[in-house]
């Protein structure tokens, strides 16, 4: 039986060598590797050698070596069908069937590389050429030399709607096959294809073989809706699965130990010119769970890096969420922050290796980053601030699964947070009276020492409220006839008034799960179109009318009317819809993590029954109860009757 290269790459890629091998052999690590004594030859010194990150094993006192299916073969002696139909139980995948179907979708995805293939060249062609003038002198003003455009197959894509189409279809290539590639832009309203990248410059996204799979352009012309392009979803790109550059960053950072992720395809470029080759970057993502995976596949505790910024922080935040329900004894996070205002190529271009170097020195731990994330900007002056910010310590540590792990998280909040709100007077109400006088007693006392009220003001970034949803608008006849929670209908509004927004929280917004379906439909339609320029909402409302769904939007605008935010009206000043479009969508995501959550424990309530589970199905129905609140109850912003009050 013949299997597509493809099945063989995602069982290597499910099953460490390390796991296969070690059910056989004895392996103890050694440094970067494992060893272990010969399975093939009697032996007192180890000579076999296990490498996960090369996906390799190595035995030198018989001069065998291969990878996982060859070990099984060579020591249970199967025919390699026979071994990748064990191996591909063990990995949890069914067993490709070869019918005329795979045979033809086998052949589908070798022309879908081909044509990938001979798109990269034509980017780079375009480049030297004539046309690239403008595309090289951007390269040369960030500092992008001709090796690190070669090492990374940087092209051009000319500003022609069918350069690329032509040239592909001058050799061979059929319109069909270019689609599927996402390399052109098709739809019932688009007559003619034409192709998706137009005046940019070009970075290929390689899968793990080095095969170019799809493209990351950047726009030269200023005021493109969308700075960074990135192909859409297809066959083989799949963008939350892949990380940039990963395809050379392996070897890299098995030799170092140590993996960067930073978040753009030219700090990528700007970093390996300085000495680290060891760095990837998300696709045109925030950081997800196959991410993560990837990452620790090369490196126990990668490095993440982030602007130093309050956009930063936030994208910081945001992967602590991601991060810690995957997190282990083994594998964690560190976190880097770059000086505001700069990123890892501004640092390379200005600083080089050893700016670089100092801002990952100092990257803090995940822990670190987890506790600032909670208590900084805020203020606990109060007994209710304290109390909340000793409930929220006690949740953050929950998502994390491993026991062992969570318990000593739980330990080292405690400690942070005795240590931040210091001593307090022993209350006589517990029952445990002090025997010590007065004058003994600790904690806090008069005369200049510390203040009765508890520490200052912590400044800096802080999260404010969402704006007010009456309970009498989110139970209003009209909303509860459209199945349109209020949420919904005012994150749709606040894109479709202000469309430039899109470009600054695709991610979110490409990712919420929306339960009312035309709001789904109206936001996926939205998305898709994001890549045209769009820079108002009359545009974006006759795209949308030319898609067939000026009725679907309508409708929504109509609910979204009956709300009572000015910010939702075009005329409103953009930072105010930003800010507040930001408060929903968070508010959104973490709604839609404990609903997920709730699910979970209804489940195991319902297969085991016991007080450990009940309490935990009422913890999190509690945590929901408390969003719902806040949502309904804060006041007094986004109201028709006042705008914000500046934050301070």
């Amino acid at each position: 039986m013949r299997f597509p290269p493809e099945f063989l790459e995602e069982i290597r890629a499910r099953l460490p060598v390390s796991e296969v091998v070690g059910r056989r052999v004895r392996l103890k690590k050694s440094g970067r590797e494992w060893n272990g004594l010969s399975p093939f030859n009697a032996e007192k010194s180890p000579s076999f050698f296990v490498n996960d990150v090369k996906m390799a094993w190595f035995d030198f006192s018989s001069g065998k070596n291969g990878n996982i299916f060859d070990f099984v073969m060579a020591t249970e002696g199967l025919s390699f069908p026979e071994a990748v139909e064990r191996l591909a139980g063990e990995a949890g995948l069914p067993l490709p069937q070869r019918t005329a179907e795979t045979v033809a979708q086998e052949k589908r995805r070798a022309g879908l590389h081909e044509v990938l293939e001979k798109a990269a060249q034509f980017f780079l062609r375009r480049l030297v050429g004539r046309e690239g003038a403008r595309a090289r002198d951007y390269l040369a003003q960030r500092g992008i030399s001709a090796d690190s455009q070669a090492a990374f197959r940087i092209g051009y894509a000319p500003n022609d709607r069918h350069a690329l189409r032509d040239h592909l279809a001058g050799q061979d290539a059929d319109l069909e096959t270019m689609i599927e590639a996402g390399l052109l832009v098709h739809g019932d309203e688009v007559k003619v294809p034409y192709d998706r990248f137009r005046d940019r410059v070009m970075f290929p996204i390689c899968d793990r073989s080095g095969r170019v799979i799809a493209f990351g352009g950047r726009a030269l012309e200023k005021g493109v809706p969308a700075k960074y392009l990135n192909s859409p979803e297809t066959t083989l790109f799949h963008k939350g699965a892949l990380l940039y550059n990963h395809h050379q960053a392996r070897k890299s950072a098995h030799d170092r130990g140590a993996v960067v992720a930073v978040e753009g395809y030219v700090d990528v470029v700007a970093m390996a010119a300085v000495g680290f080759p060891n760095v990837v970057a998300a696709c045109g993502t925030a950081l997800t769970p196959d991410q993560c995976d990837l990452l620790w596949k090369m490196a126990p505790e990668p490095t993440l890096c982030f602007d130093g910024d309050a956009a930063g922080r936030r994208a910081a935040f945001k992967a602590v969420e991601t991060t810690l329900p995957l997190i282990g004894p083994s594998r964690s996070m560190r976190f880097a922050f770059l000086p505001d205002g700069q990123d890892p190529d501004d640092l390379a271009r200005s600083g080089g290796a050893s700016a670089i170097t100092e801002v990952l020195e100092q990257a803090k731990p995940l822990v670190d980053v987890l506790w600032l994330r909670e208590t900084e900007g805020h203020d606990f002056s109060t007994p209710e601030q304290r109390a909340g910010l000793e409930r929220r310590l006690h949740e953050v540590v929950r998502p994390i699964t491993d026991e062992s792990l969570r318990r000593h998280y739980a330990a080292a909040m405690k400690e942070r947070l005795a240590a931040l709100l210091g001593p307090r007077r022993r209350d006589p109400s517990d029952g445990q009276r002090s025997n010590r006088g007065p004058a003994q007693r600790s904690g806090p006392t008069a005369g200049g020492r510390r203040s009765p009220f508890g520490p200052p003001l912590l400044r800096g970034y802080r999260e404010s409220g969402l704006p007010p949803m009456s309970e009498s608008i989110s139970r209003s006849p009209a909303m509860m006839r459209a199945a349109l929670p209020p949420r919904e209908a005012l994150i749709i509004a606040s894109i479709l008034n202000h469309p430039t927004l899109l470009e600054r929280h695709f991610d979110q917004v490409e990712g919420l799960e929306f339960s009312n379906p035309e709001a789904a439909r109206l936001r996926d339609a939205i998305v898709h179109l994001s890549g045209e320029e769009l820079h108002d909402p009359g545009t974006l409302r006759q795209a949308l009318a030319r898609h067939g769904l000026e009725d679907v939007r309508a409708r929504i605008e109509a609910a979204a009317e009956r709300l009572p935010h000015w910010h939702l009206r075009a005329d409103a000043a953009e930072s105010d819809a930003d800010h507040v479009l930001q408060q929903a969508l968070t508010l959104h995501q973490k709604m839609q993590a404990l609903h997920k959550q709730l699910k979970v424990a209804e489940r195991a309530l319902a297969q085991d029954g016991n007080d450990k589970t009940f309490a935990e199905l009422q913890d999190i129905r509690e945590r929901l109860s408390t969003l719902i609140g806040m949502e309904a109850t804060v006041e007094g912003f986004g109201t028709s009757s006042g705008r914000a009050e500046p934050e301070v």
